[in-house]
């Protein structure tokens, strides 16, 4: 019985694949994943040294041949950093691209690193932080952002021990999903559909597990709360609160540095943030939201070439405002 279950699970799962490749263009579907299987395979067969300097080169590729990217980070530069000369700014935007590479060929080595050799790729900074925040038993939502190699901060955390879920948006393309999911999940990893994913969330919660969620990145009105960030209103995702407030889940922060002169990177662990509860939930969800905005601009302000500013962050704007891009 379980084994006719379980075939039929496969058969489901297979015709709702074959389903997504119709809707996105079965022809479209399997050149993207080839490309994106051929880049992964061929950069993740280098040494990582090689690895990562050809990161670093299609970075660069990617800088030169997407002026709409690079529009992007110097509209948000100016914006949100205007003391900055147009030099740092170059600086600043060349690195993000660089970072992005970086990211890229670290991702790429994944199905080769395991508890052997991930200490000489990553190491903690607060540990105990996160330790203390999951031994209190109510669940955490790690607070962390599109911030150096978010990707292998999940990894490499999973590969030491500690496999957790973490929230995605699902990618239009059903094979690129499968080949992301083949190598994020190795170590127990989960990701979750961000669509309609509250009552999982919740249950992993109260059950005592650790939810990422990526919380830097532009809301939709419907979605979010418009809150300081970098001094400009910016609509921020009000899920991290709401979850806090309903589940009782400790507020982590958590994000993953490059160490240029170590040549290694650095999972930071910071203190919890406490939650702030008066019993009027649209006031307490607004203030939640603006301490995690200006948790996560902290980091990115000591670190900038380790952030997306190529994203549209201020693109949503309160009634009555124009267009900023």
């Amino acid at each position: 019985m379980n084994q006719r279950a379980t075939s039929e699970r496969r058969e489901r799962g297979k015709e709702e694949i074959r389903e997504l490749m119709r809707r996105h263009g079965v022809v479209r579907s399997n050149v993207e994943y080839w490309v994106a299987w051929v880049i992964l395979k061929g950069v993740g067969a280098l040494p990582r040294a090689l690895a990562l300097a050809t990161g670093k080169v299609i970075g660069a590729i990617g800088h030169a041949l997407l002026p709409h990217l690079r529009r992007n980070a110097e509209k948000n530069l100016k914006m949100a950093m205007p003391e900055l000369d147009e030099s740092e700014r170059e600086r600043i935007r060349r690195g993000v691209f660089r970072n992005l590479g970086r990211l890229l060929g670290e991702v790429s080595r994944f199905p080769r690193l395991n508890r052997e050799n991930i200490s000489s790729i990553v190491t903690y900074v607060g540990l105990e932080n996160y330790l203390e925040a999951a031994g209190r038993g109510r669940g955490v939502i790690l607070l962390t952002g599109h911030i150096g190699a978010w990707e292998l901060s999940v990894f490499a955390h999973s590969i030491y021990g500690y496999p957790m879920s973490f929230l995605a948006r699902r990618v239009d393309n059903p094979l690129l999903e499968r080949l992301a999911e083949s190598y994020r999940s190795r170590f127990g990893n989960r990701s979750i559909d961000k669509k309609n994913s509250v009552r999982e969330v919740v249950r992993t919660l109260k059950q005592g597990g650790v939810i990422g969620i990526l919380a830097d990145l532009n809301a939709s009105r419907e979605e979010g709360v418009f809150c300081d960030f970098f001094g400009i209103e910016a609509c921020t995702t009000a899920g991290v609160a709401t979850l806090a407030m309903r589940t009782g889940a400790v507020v982590l922060p958590g994000y993953l540095i490059w160490d240029e002169v170590e040549k290694i990177h650095r999972l930071h662990f910071e203190r919890p943030i406490e939650t702030i509860d008066t019993g009027n939930q649209k006031e307490d969800v607004a203030a939640n939201t603006a301490v995690y905005a200006k948790t996560l601009e902290s980091v990115i302000r000591r670190h900038p070439d380790q952030w997306l500013w190529i994203h549209r962050r201020w693109r949503t704007r309160p009634t009555g405002e124009s267009e900023l891009y």
